[in-house]
């Protein structure tokens, strides 16, 4: 898998894992010359977010992580980004005003992306259900329409969402 097949599938996960959570998807993958946004969502709440989402195969114990990728310069990009965005879109915006948080995608190696593709496809066949474990959720995948048994997702991957950089 390249970095862009991989970093694909990190924003397919992260999409399906945001609806399942209450978020009402706007827009993936909004682009100008001056920066990208990910995913742009509201909330359960109504708020405007700003999604970055990054995304890794983890070899072993290894000592970086997704998040461990989101640097003050991306930092700074992303808010310039979204603060311009919303600004030509202020009718997104509630009183609570607008965010930015990041999903974190670690992928197991040894999964190929047919497997993780149909993981995400098999979205309206499975029933999804949230786990939250301290600041980040891990997303859960039950029942496995071709083998009829529960199937963990976190035997492909791992999730944690991060919320208000």
């Amino acid at each position: 898998m390249n970095k862009s097949s991989v970093g694909k599938i990190g924003e397919d996960l992260s999409e399906q894992y945001l609806k399942n959570n209450g978020y009402k998807i706007i827009e993936r993958n909004f682009w100008k010359p001056w920066g990208e946004l990910d995913i742009i969502a509201k909330d359960p709440k109504g708020i405007l977010v700003f999604i970055e989402v990054k995304t890794m195969r983890q070899f072993g114990n290894a000592a970086i992580n997704p998040e461990d990728n989101l640097t003050s310069a991306k930092l700074k990009k992303l808010q310039r980004t979204a603060g311009l965005y919303a600004g030509f879109n202020e009718d997104l915006i509630t009183d609570v005003g607008w965010r930015i948080d990041l999903v974190a995608v670690s992928l197991n190696p040894d999964v190929s992306r047919e497997t993780l593709e149909s993981i995400v496809s098999r979205e309206t066949k499975s029933a999804l259900r949230k786990s939250f474990l301290s600041r980040f959720l891990h997303l859960i995948l039950f029942k496995n329409d071709e083998k009829d048994v529960l199937t963990n997702m976190e035997k492909y991957c791992d999730i944690k969402h991060f919320e208000n950089l």
